[in-house]
């Protein structure tokens, strides 16, 4: 119990002693918060008291920061003004010392003009902007005048040798050789060196373009170029370059030896001259197209670099004059009377459009020079045309050709060699037919070709059957058809048209040559060799001192009539010589051919005749006077037939 009590005075004394130590805690406290309370007072009145000392600092700071702008922004008006000074002098002074610093202060003029115009607040700006946009323009004017100046002094017309040397090798003129497909200077061109063309093709072509304007000028036009487009002078660049590079550009051609040609012009000359100048045209494209439009393009193009349209619009102006003279002539061709032996120069002319076409594309690109690129494919299409026609009329022509001068001789006519020629210089050209057929026709090229060949032919054989009918003589008829057609199938034979034609033709021909030259057999010899037929030798009246019996051969032949025979034979052969030895056959071996078949014919049956019935002659008197040839005479004699002798007749 008293344990218990103890317990409780303990804790009521630790209670006790927690309680008075709370009280001496809030007591301090509380004084703390007193004295903070006294500070925050203190502070307050210290701030208020340093305010006007802040607001004055602060002013001169702000005063100092505006006087450090103004300071700047009248060091940079005042540099301004001295940049101003300085590109007026230089400007006064014009571009001709010093072209380099005179673009500069041009430059600089405008960086001025800039700057005022951005700066409105300072006062005066309008009147420097006026007066630098005044200096302005008559440092452009100047600047034209130095830029018409400078192009004109090294705008120069190019020598043609100059412009040869720049062409491959085999397309260069030859001095030497006439008729050489470089002669420019008109020398007779021949469009059937056109093979030699082509096997130009497959060797390493390289054109090189001149320099039109020396290169180290190039920038400097650029750059004043760049000046006068900036201050909106697009058209007058535009005039100037193009009265300026026109002019050379035409003399150029000029010298070249290019005319200017109307369609009538064109139909009053020659067909050699013609041909000659159709030559160099050809020639004249090539240079222009891969020389000097090509040249005037790279021109263009570092001289306008960065003004597309403009480039493109100076491109054009310059060089249609030039396109124009040169396409109107090929035009004037085109458009000419239609003949047959204009077709392979229009061939030529085809060509050489279809080969410069993907180069005319590329140079005369945009839109500007859209009429150049289609009058280039008008001219392709209207010598294409006109070539296609010309192959019409020249089957027609073939066909209804009345030619009443005969070849008296039988051998291969004129036409025939003309129209075999023709169309071995057609296969020279079979990759450009090809191309002329696409223009109008679907499908393959080969069997077009094939197919005009074919009509060509049988035009022929048509107005041949047609010319053998002048002939009286039905042997020289088939002398004269065996010939020409025997000339067609041998030509045929040899050139790449039997491709075409194919065997079957060739052979089918071939029997047509033999099937005449047994009819000539058959139409020059059966009446004489009906003279040494027995047929007709039998005497009626037997016992007779004319007649001769026994085992000779000849019992019951009337030496009258063996005579007469023997008589008729000699003046029917003598005729026959004197006649076909001014036939002709002109192949050596067809001739040989046809000799060695008559003497199968005749010679067996002379000798025969003359074996059986000699002896019956030879017992009577002037024996010699009937038989005057022997076989091997015969034999001799056959082979003067067909050498064409003393043969008058024009060819």
């Amino acid at each position: 119990m008293g344990m218990a009590v103890k317990g409780l005075d303990s804790l009521s004394e630790k209670a006790a002693t927690m309680r008075e130590s709370l009280q001496k805690s809030q007591t301090i406290t509380d004084n703390v918060v007193s004295i903070l309370g006294s500070f925050d007072h203190r502070l307050s009145a210290l701030e208020t008291a340093m305010r006007p000392t802040q607001i004055r600092t602060h002013s001169i700071r702000k005063a100092h920061e505006n006087i450090d702008k103004t300071l700047k922004a009248a060091e940079v008006i005042l540099a301004q003004f001295d940049r101003s000074r300085q590109a007026e002098a230089k400007i006064l002074r014009g571009p001709h010392e010093n072209v380099e610093s005179y673009l500069e202060a041009i430059d600089q003029l405008r960086s001025n003009i800039h700057f005022f115009s951005s700066n409105k607040g300072f006062k005066g700006g309008d009147g420097v902007v006026n007066q630098a946009n005044s200096l302005l323009a008559k440092a452009i004017s100047k600047l034209e005048d130095e830029f018409k100046q400078l192009l004109s002094s090294y705008s120069k017309p190019v020598e043609p040798e100059r412009l040869f040397d720049c062409l491959p090798n085999s397309l260069r003129p030859s001095s030497g050789s006439p008729g050489h497909e470089g002669d420019i200077n008109g020398k007779t061109h021949s469009s059937h060196n056109h093979a030699d063309h082509q096997n130009r093709e497959t060797d390493a072509v390289v054109y090189t373009p001149p320099a039109l304007i020396p290169p180290r000028v190039l920038p400097l036009l650029h750059d004043l170029a760049k000046q006068m487009v900036q201050a909106g002078h697009e058209q007058q660049l535009l005039k100037i370059y193009r009265e300026t590079r026109s002019i050379v550009l035409e003399e150029s051609l000029r010298k070249l030896g290019v005319e200017k040609l109307s369609k009538d012009d064109v139909q009053k000359m020659q067909w050699e001259v013609l041909e000659a100048k159709i030559g160099n045209w050809i020639h004249f494209m090539r240079i222009a197209v891969k020389l000097l439009f090509s040249g005037e393009h790279k021109v263009c193009d570092q001289m306008f670099e960065g003004f597309d349209s403009l480039r493109d619009q100076c491109f054009a102006e310059v060089t249609r004059s030039s396109v124009s003279v040169l396409l109107s002539f090929g035009d004037a061709i085109a458009k000419s009377k239609r003949s047959p032996e204009k077709l392979f120069v229009l061939l030529d002319m085809y060509e050489i459009m279809r080969e410069l076409h993907s180069e005319i594309e590329a140079i005369f690109k945009g839109k500007a020079c859209n009429e150049i690129r289609e009058s280039a494919l008008g001219l392709t299409k209207r010598l294409a045309q006109t070539a296609q026609e010309t192959f019409g009329d020249f089957e027609e022509a073939v066909e209804k050709d009345a030619t009443k001068t005969a070849v008296s001789d039988g051998t291969v006519h004129p036409l025939t060699s003309y129209v075999i020629n023709y169309v071995k210089f057609l296969f020279d050209y079979r990759s450009t037919l090809k191309q002329l057929f696409q223009e109008f026709e679907s499908g393959d090229e080969v069997s077009q070709l094939g197919a005009v060949t074919m009509r060509i032919m049988q035009a022929l054989q048509t107005n041949l059957d047609a010319k053998s009918k002048q002939y009286r003589d039905p042997a020289l008829n088939h002398l004269f058809l065996m010939n020409n057609i025997h000339y067609i199938v041998r030509s045929v034979r040899r050139s790449e048209a039997k491709d075409l034609l194919g065997d079957d033709w060739v052979q089918r021909h071939r029997r047509i040559v033999q099937q005449h030259a047994n009819q000539y057999k058959r139409n020059g010899w059966q009446k004489i060799l009906q003279c040494l037929s027995i047929q007709g030798l039998t005497s009626s009246g037997g016992g007779s001192s004319s007649t001769v019996g026994g085992d000779g051969g000849s019992s019951g032949a009337s030496r009258a009539v063996v005579k007469d025979r023997f008589k008729t034979f000699n003046m029917q052969f003598e005729e026959l010589h004197q006649k076909q030895s001014q036939w002709t056959v002109p192949d050596s071996e067809l001739r040989e051919s046809l000799r060695l078949a008559v003497a199968e014919v005749l010679l067996p049956a002379y000798r025969s005749f003359l074996r059986r019935y000699g002896p019956l002659v030879e017992s009577g008197k002037n024996p010699q006077k009937y038989i005057k040839y022997s076989a091997e005479d015969l034999e001799r004699m056959l082979g003067e037939f067909f050498e064409g002798k003393n043969n008058d007749s024009k060819r």
